[in-house]
C-alpha cells in the first residue's frame, strides 16, 4: 500500500462517480481526507464483514489459538511437520501477527 502509493503508481480511472481520479489521492494519512466519505465507508464495511463472516473462530476446529482456517484456506498447512508448524508459528508471532 504505502510503498507503491508514495512511488506513484496509481490504478487508472476515478475513485468515485465525481471524477477524483486515484492519482490524486496522496500516499500516506492524508489519503484518509481525501477519499470520498462513501468510500471509506464502503473500507470499513467490507473489513467488518471479513471479521465477522469470513475470519471468525469456529470451536473446535483450529489446531491452535489464532486458527482461523476453519476448514478452508490451507494453503498447505497439513503438509508440515510439527517442527516446520511450530516453526512458522514462531514466525507469525515474532512478526506481531498473531
Amino acid at each position: 500500500g504505502h510503498i507503491v502509493t508514495t512511488a506513484a503508481i496509481r490504478l487508472p480511472g476515478n475513485i468515485d462517480f465525481e471524477g477524483t481520479s486515484f492519482a490524486s489521492i496522496p500516499s500516506g494519512i492524508a489519503a484518509l481526507s481525501a477519499v470520498p466519505a462513501l468510500g471509506l465507508a464502503q473500507m470499513f464495511i467490507f473489513v467488518g464483514f471479513l471479521e465477522i463472516v469470513v475470519m471468525k473462530d469456529v470451536k473446535g476446529t483450529g489446531e491452535f489459538p489464532g486458527d482461523f482456517r476453519n476448514g478452508a484456506l490451507d494453503f498447505g498447512w497439513n503438509t508440515f511437520s510439527e517442527e516446520q508448524k511450530l516453526s512458522k508459528r514462531a514466525i507469525e508471532l515474532n512478526n506481531g501477527r498473531a
